[in-house]
């Protein structure tokens, strides 16, 4: 059965709900996804993940230790994360003990533990992990890319936040970020497993009982910066890291996007057998991987990819790539290559569908970026009739993202 889309009236907000069915497994999953309040919506950097860290300490009135061990007692899976765009509560259970499920996601809604102690415990606990990443030179060559590529956006702000808005934090911001976000007026509700409508509704209605009608502001859009920069940070390091970005010109719901997945399957992100690998690792050895992939949201859409190479390769490293992408755009590709990027895509859909969640994602993600329900099988057809010349107008025709912008960490010399 195919997912399809219905409508459940609360507080006279009709809240989309995507249904994904499940029949052969006794397995249920619901997710509240709050639009525009993720990490690009933070007043303060990092606040979005750092409030979702608070819903992980449970309820007021069990604390952190109880409400997690009532969970784990029915094998139940509760958690809140925020993405860039999204802050999304997801329960998942036996359907057997999916009420129940209901009933602890609504009393997480309605009585967070927002104590003065659980805040310090969690301020505690990311400022641990900041301390952490001062060391992951992958996160400090992929952050400052970001700073660089989306300059004055907050795009360019870590989503963890940074030790100073972390330590200048105070509880009451968190308090209010929560009450500005988490309300009907942003919410799309997932939901998978076996259920009929009326089941649905109720169970959507349950769910959502503690929460309060909303301001919705526009979802914004972020173009990547176009000019060629470049930022180097100097660590005791045996590696360069060498992370690059350029702008990619595509909106979420444009049904072209195909043949930019298609294209950055052959360029960068299909693993062995794709140019940059090919190029930077089996032809010069200078990595052991190269990668690089189209990312295209409704908030921003960019070419990015990485690598990593000694110390004294990094200029050649930097070379190979630049020179990688202007053949890619100049020439396009051959049609060996499509086929074998056809062949892996239609080859390995069934790997894609195996689970509910990932029947749920997929679901979600055609209704959220406005291409509609049934999207990926649509998207599947395109590609196997996918001609070579129309693959290569389409390269020739996003030259921007040859305009790479370089963040590299690396030792002095």
């Amino acid at each position: 059965m195919a997912a399809t889309v219905m409508h459940v009236e609360v507080q006279g907000v009709k809240i989309p709900v995507v249904f994904e069915s499940e029949k052969r497994l006794p397995l249920a999953s619901m997710e509240l996804v709050f639009q525009n309040s993720g990490s690009l919506a933070d007043t303060v950097p990092g606040i979005a993940r750092f409030s979702a860290a608070m819903l992980g300490e449970g309820t007021r009135k069990e604390g952190a230790i109880a409400f997690a061990e009532a969970l784990e007692n029915r094998a139940v899976e509760l958690h809140a994360d925020a993405g860039r765009e999204t802050f999304v509560l997801s329960m998942e259970a036996l359907k057997s003990e999916f009420d129940f499920g209901l009933e602890k996601m609504k009393a997480l809604l309605a009585d967070p533990n927002l104590t003065p102690e659980s805040f310090e415990k969690v301020r505690t606990r990311t400022l641990g992990e900041l301390q952490q990443k001062k060391s992951d030179f992958d996160y400090i060559a992929a952050t400052r890319l970001r700073s660089i590529l989306f300059e004055g956006t907050p795009l360019a702000h870590p989503a963890l936040g940074t030790p100073e808005s972390i330590q200048g934090l105070k509880l009451e911001a968190v308090r209010s970020y929560l009450e500005d976000h988490l309300h009907l007026d942003n919410l799309i509700v997932v939901i998978g497993g076996k259920f009929t409508p009326a089941e649905v509704e109720a169970a959507v209605k349950k769910a959502v009982a503690p929460l309060t009608r909303g301001t919705v502001a526009a979802i914004p859009h972020f173009a990547a910066n176009d000019k060629e920069r470049e930022t180097v940070t100097y660590e005791e390091t045996d590696q360069a890291y060498i992370y690059f970005g350029a702008p990619y010109t595509m909106r979420a719901d444009d049904t072209k996007r195909v043949y930019g997945k298609v294209a950055a399957f052959i360029l960068g992100s299909g693993g062995f057998g794709s140019r940059l690998m090919e190029e930077v690792r089996v032809k010069r050895g200078l990595a052991y991987s190269a990668y690089g992939r189209l990312v295209t949201n409704r908030t921003h859409s960019y070419f990015s990819g990485y690598l990593q190479t000694k110390i004294a390769s990094g200029d050649e490293a930097k070379k190979v790539v630049k020179e990688v992408v202007d053949t890619f755009l100049s020439h396009g590709v051959t049609a060996d290559e499509l086929e074998s990027a056809k062949k892996f895509f239609l080859g390995s859909e069934p790997l894609r569908t195996e689970t509910l969640a990932q029947r749920m994602s997929r679901a979600f993600r055609e209704y959220y970026d406005g291409l509609g329900l049934g999207w990926s099988a649509k998207e599947l057809e395109m590609i196997r009739q996918m001609k070579l010349e129309d693959l290569n107008a389409f390269i020739k025709a996003h030259p921007e993202i040859g305009k790479l912008s370089w963040s590299i960490v690396t030792k002095k010399k």
